[in-house]
């Protein structure tokens, strides 16, 4: 009898068995014949896709050294964003008391920059945008490094939510430094260029946490997004009036509003000439005045006006006339006003914005200011030893 061998392989193993012809075709008994092949012992083992320990295998970043760069990226956001919360929120309150900004370069025109028609996008001031913006930015960030943000968002939805909020904010930006370089030419605004750095900054964070597949994904809806800014500013600005260089400043006289207390025109087409007059003084001083009046010249406090002023008079008015003397008034259109008048240099190297302007201690105030103000800026006050010798 003959027996055929049929070999079966499953994974790394081999075994064999016998197969022996139907009962009707052989005349022998049945029998069982095992080949006398042997088979080595062979481990059973099946093979994995995934590399076994010891093997070389592609380096990667374990989940705590990726959740650690994420978290030192948006740490950065966050500082970025506070900082910008912080001149933001200074600029906000200098529009909203209308106090004098502090300029530590730029011979004070900061002013020029915060009271223009640049200042407000439809009615709203810009620093509260700019605080808003800032503020959604930090706290975004600090939720995406956490990683529990609200509603559900996805962290892939976060960053781009973070993405098109830094692209806006960098779009606005570049066009605010034109502005400052074209519309407000005689000007300087530190904090503006703080913001500027702050935004583009901001930006370049987000552009490098997004991947470049993400990128392609939505560079449309990016684009459309800062046409959409720069149109809408552009809209808002289309009224606003440039303030010119120092060295073309041409004023000219118009009506003032009773509720004005500042003397500011500014005109590119200033055709009058006005030749300069000596104002007359009606008011009698009180001794009080007199006396604040000698403190404010002894302690180097100036006033800078225009011949021409109506609120000039009336500060000059509220001294009256003795008192009036003892001022250190400078006139800074000594020569009178036409076409292409100059302002005098001393009025112009004080960054004066607008008459009267008061530099008392090194510290800026603008329009008509009652005497107790002025005796509390200068650091005046009776005293009542020599209150006598004082008041007279």
């Amino acid at each position: 009898m003959m027996a055929r061998f049929v070999s079966v392989s499953s994974c790394q193993f081999r075994f064999a068995f016998c197969e022996f012809p139907p009962p009707s075709l052989t005349p022998y008994p049945r029998r069982l014949e095992v080949s006398s092949r042997r088979f080595p012992a062979i481990p059973i083992k099946c093979s994995s896709s995934e590399p076994e320990n010891g093997e070389d295998s592609a380096p990667s970043l374990s989940t705590s050294e990726v959740s650690t760069a994420n978290s030192s990226t948006y740490n950065w956001y966050t500082v970025l964003g506070g900082i910008g919360m912080l001149n933001t929120a200074y600029l906000t309150y200098l529009k909203v008391t209308g106090s004098v900004a502090f300029c530590p370069i730029g011979g004070g025109t900061c002013g020029d920059v915060l009271n223009s028609d640049y200042a407000a996008v439809f009615g709203v001031p810009l620093p509260v945008i700019g605080f808003v913006m800032y503020g959604l930015v930090t706290a975004l960030s600090a939720e995406l490094g956490e990683e529990n943000l609200p509603f559900g968002i996805s962290k892939t939805n976060g960053r781009f939510a973070l993405f098109g909020i830094t692209t806006a904010m960098a779009s606005a930006s570049a066009y605010f430094l034109y502005i400052l370089s074209t519309k407000l030419s005689g000007s300087s605004c530190l904090y503006c260029l703080v913001s500027a750095f702050i935004s583009f900054s901001l930006f370049f964070l987000s552009l490098k946490d997004v991947k470049l597949q993400e990128i392609k994904q939505v560079v449309g809806l990016q684009i459309c997004l800062a046409i959409i800014v720069v149109a809408s500013l552009t809209a808002s600005y289309s009224t606003a009036q440039p303030i010119p260089s120092r060295d073309e400043w041409s004023y000219q006289v118009i009506s003032f509003d009773v509720d004005s207390f500042f003397c500011f025109t500014a005109s590119s087409s200033g055709d009058i000439e006005l030749p300069y007059f000596r104002t007359e003084i009606t008011s009698s001083s009180s001794p009080y005045a007199i006396a604040l009046a000698k403190h404010l010249n002894t302690i180097g406090a100036r006033m800078y006006g225009a011949f021409w002023c109506s609120h000039c008079l009336e500060q000059k008015e509220m001294f009256g006339k003795e008192a009036a003397k003892q001022l250190n008034y400078v006139e800074c259109f000594p020569d009178g006003y036409k076409k292409g008048t100059k302002i005098l240099k001393a009025c112009a190297d004080a960054g004066i914005e607008g008459f009267p302007t008061w530099i008392i201690n090194d510290q800026v105030l603008s329009g008509e200011i009652e005497l107790a103000q002025l005796a509390e800026m200068s650091g005046f006050s009776l005293d009542p030893a020599n209150e006598a010798s004082q008041l007279q």
